[in-house]
């Protein structure tokens, strides 16, 4: 008889948790011995995900927008939660600074989203056209003539 297999295809949401579960605890005692079975459980949750948590297709400011609304936080309560100071925070949610790898990890897991959300390209405005009102013009590097 063939060996039964202990994980499969995840098709609930109380599967989907238990597998969640066993994961944190076989990360949690980092054995070498158990990478195998890491790989495969984080392969089915990730096909879980992408199958039942769909992000809508917003760049990383936007998706972190919608998550404070959708938390009820402030940009004063990022100060906490990533541990950078109030203007850093300005500066991201401004579209002026972009997120670090830092700052991509602790989104990732205060919010429980994988870090490819937070991890996408999006356009910087440059602080030397923050007078220009016209967008095209304020994406673009302006040449100083001295």
């Amino acid at each position: 008889m063939g060996e039964k297999l202990k994980y499969k295809i995840i098709k609930s949401e109380r599967q989907y948790n238990n597998y969640c579960k066993d994961l944190e605890e076989l990360l949690a005692k980092s054995r070498k011995s158990d990478n195998d079975k890491i790989e495969l459980i984080t392969l089915l949750i990730e096909k879980w995900d992408d199958e039942n948590y769909s992000l809508p297709d917003l760049d990383p400011v936007k998706l972190l927008k919608s998550l404070m609304i959708e938390h009820g936080l402030k940009s004063k309560d990022l100060i906490s939660i990533l541990n950078l100071s109030k203007g850093t925070i300005s500066k991201m949610l401004n579209y002026q600074t972009g997120l670090s790898k830092q700052t991509i990890r602790r989104l990732s897991k205060y919010f429980s989203l994988s870090q490819e959300a937070f991890n996408k390209t999006y356009k910087l405005k440059h602080l030397d056209n923050r007078k220009f009102k016209n967008a095209s013009l304020m994406n673009t590097k302006k040449v100083v003539l001295t």
